[in-house]
């Protein structure tokens, strides 16, 4: 069966009317990348290109890009997150809980919920043992955590055929990688179901920023326009909105009053609900399971 035969076509006018708790109709979730980039490998992506053309390797100013995220960056996006009590998903690189540890303890006190994203920051291809990278980041997670993860996010949405397969193997239950729909969606493995969270490339910093190339303003501005329309359709149904940020992208000071803005909009209107991946995934499962019962 090809990987796409996995996921049915469902047209989201058809899809059956969902309910949140406490009377909101519309979820918003945030997702925060926190990575470790190999100094002596290439670099996941790039800010500056290689003098003359040239890759070198250490490649020390892109790779010092990352690290300011790590060290300045995700502090500005921390606050900005619990000063507004605001539910968050942290999407960790397992080996981040021994080389940054006290990004991670931050999260963890923070009572985040730790996603996982690999090992280390590589795409998921490139594994010589998918299923043990998996099983060492799950392990490194829940030994940190005091919880095992119940989501996952590939490095780069990058999967082969087996990744769902060895994702639900090792206890995975929500997936962030397929940007299919406004709504999850239940995908069937050998080993019971796994779900989509609707994740985004589109209010997503990287895609914003370190591709497009905007100006520091542009998340806000497309992030409320993203919100205004699926907050006007909540109102026939259930919409999940996400927000993807990476430290060393909107973590910056000429961008972080921006993200700011956007958590203030958001939060400013009524029936909308703050969620995790596995909050949005254990609701989705309970509306279907009651739909169906």
């Amino acid at each position: 069966m090809r990987l796409t035969d996995r996921i049915p076509f469902q047209a989201i006018v058809d899809r059956p009317k969902l309910q949140f708790p406490d009377g909101k109709r519309m979820a918003v979730w945030v997702i925060l990348n926190v990575e470790e980039w190999q100094i002596e490998k290439p670099m996941p992506r790039t800010v500056l290109p290689p003098p003359m053309g040239q890759p070198l390797l250490p490649d020390i100013p892109n790779w010092s890009w990352h690290e300011y995220g790590m060290r300045s960056g995700f502090w500005r996006q921390h606050k900005a997150l619990t000063d507004r009590d605001i539910p968050t998903t942290l999407a960790i690189n397992g080996n981040v809980c021994n080389s940054y540890p006290r990004v991670a303890a931050a999260g963890k006190e923070a009572g985040w919920e730790f996603m996982g994203h690999g090992f280390l920051q590589g795409p998921t291809h490139k594994l010589q043992d998918q299923s043990a990278a998996i099983a060492k980041t799950v392990e490194s997670l829940s030994s940190f955590s005091g919880a095992a993860p119940r989501s996952w996010e590939c490095p780069g949405l990058t999967e082969t055929d087996e990744t769902l397969d060895l994702l639900r193997q090792h206890g995975i239950e929500y997936v962030a990688d397929w940007v299919i729909d406004d709504l999850p969606q239940d995908i069937e493995t050998p080993f019971g179901t796994i779900t989509t969270t609707p994740y985004t490339v589109e209010t997503n910093d990287i895609a914003v920023y370190a591709l497009q190339q905007h100006r520091s303003d542009e998340l806000l501005r497309r992030g409320i326009d993203q919100f205004d329309r699926l907050y006007q359709e909540s109102e026939d149904n259930a919409r999940i909105m996400a927000i993807s940020m990476h430290p060393y992208i909107t973590g910056v000071p000429h961008r972080i009053r921006y993200l700011e803005e956007l958590f203030d909009y958001v939060g400013g209107h009524e029936g909308v609900c703050w969620m995790t991946a596995s909050q949005i995934g254990d609701w989705y499962r309970a509306q279907m399971d009651a739909l169906s019962g």
